[in-house]
């Protein structure tokens, strides 16, 4: 009996202590996301990519860390959409997780206050659905944004579309957040440098639940382009409404929402030329990574990828990885392989210069019969711009 009792014991201790060794050689992940708050309902996409990533990295053997592959774990909390509590919760996960590495907020205020925590601890963190021109300015040195959709850098590439099609007017309208309000800032000053009238340039705040009387003011400026720099709930908002309300301008933008899969299954033939920020697609050949992750994640979610936040949160995974495999998990190391080298992305090549991501082209694309096509700029262009159809009923 007692060998018996001896054996059974040192069975559970072989068990307890390989369960221990598989946890402490995991690499530790941290990060924030909104779950719960005002910009909860657009982060879902890119949660799903972290988790595809994961899973993928895991189930190839693990994260090379300097020619050693370990599994990865992921820490993560939900910031309640508050920027303040994402830096206390970024110095939680650096002082009292001690998390190994780090993927950025979500949303570029998040980015604006956990910055000073990573310049403290310098500990870089790499980004995806962010960015700030605010950060450039500051030479911060230690956040790394994959998007580069910039807000003056996109401000420029949706006015040379408008330029080169042939548009002379606009209304702005701007969902009064951050990024908004930095991309406004910047296209409205593009837009008159370009000679293009801004017929109307008006803001309205986040929790919008109705735009009737803005887009009565929209109608009524009778502009070529409406630009609307919205987040998903109000550019849900914008479609309906502006389908109300007929707006028939050739040329309407909307900023975040449209590459998302619910966006057709909402609107159907009414998405066809509305225009959005998005240079991705699955069937770009010289993108090897862009078809496998597509599959992939169709195959675990049941729904195809955001064309945007999605492919951003994975590109910040991938780019993280590839300076891991480089730099180990090295702080310094790790930061200077982040600055210097350029990165095999799923959305072709990632540079920095400074916070800012380089390499990869900031492109626009419209729904086209249901599809998203690039259209803008032509290096990277799938298909032309077409001017919105008249709304449909149905």
């Amino acid at each position: 009996m007692r060998k018996f009792l001896g054996a059974i014991l040192f069975v559970i201790a072989c068990t307890v202590f390989h369960a221990y060794a598989r946890a402490a050689d995991a690499v530790r992940v941290g990060f924030t996301i909104p779950r719960t708050g005002l910009f909860a309902a657009g982060t879902q996409t890119s949660m799903n990519a972290f988790e595809l990533w994961k899973d993928r990295v895991n189930a190839s053997g693990g994260l090379d860390v300097k020619g050693t592959t370990r599994p990865i774990e992921f820490v993560y909390y939900d910031d309640q959409s508050d920027a303040n509590k994402s830096a206390q919760l970024y110095e939680k996960l650096i002082t009292s997780d001690k998390v190994d590495l780090l993927l950025g907020p979500w949303g570029s205020p998040a980015s604006l206050a956990v910055s000073g925590i990573l310049e403290r601890y310098q500990f870089p963190a790499v980004v995806g659905a962010a960015s700030s021109v605010k950060l450039r300015e500051i030479k911060a040195g230690n956040i790394f944004f994959v998007s580069a959709y910039f807000p003056d850098k996109l401000a420029r590439t949706i006015t040379d579309l408008l330029v080169n099609v042939g548009m002379k007017s606009a209304a702005v309208v701007t969902v009064q957040v951050p990024y908004g309000l930095e991309i406004r800032n910047f296209l409205v000053a593009a837009l008159k440098q370009a000679d293009i009238n801004v017929m109307l340039d008006e803001g309205y705040p986040p929790a919008v639940k109705d735009m009737t009387a803005l887009l009565g003011n929209v109608k009524n400026a009778n502009s070529d382009a409406v630009l609307a720099l919205s987040f998903p709930a109000d550019t849900s908002l914008y479609m309906r409404q502006a389908r109300e309300l007929n707006i028939t301008a050739p040329f309407q933008f909307a900023l975040i929402g449209p590459t998302r899969g619910w966006f057709v299954n909402e609107f159907g033939a009414n998405a066809d030329g509305i225009i959005t920020i998005g240079g991705w697609t699955p069937d770009r050949k010289e993108w090897p990574d862009a078809k496998p992750f597509y599959d992939a994640y169709v195959a675990k979610f049941g729904e195809k990828p955001d064309y945007s936040d999605s492919i951003l949160a994975y590109q910040a995974c991938e780019v993280l990885a590839e300076a891991v495999k480089v730099a180990g998990l090295d702080k310094d190391a790790l930061r200077k392989t982040l600055a210097t080298m350029t990165f095999n992305t799923l959305n072709g090549p990632a540079k920095f210069t400074g916070v800012e991501n380089t390499g990869t082209i900031a492109g626009l694309s419209q729904y086209q019969n249901r599809m998203l096509q690039i259209i803008w700029p032509d290096s990277i262009a799938t298909s032309k711009f077409i001017r919105k159809s008249a709304w449909s009923d149905k």
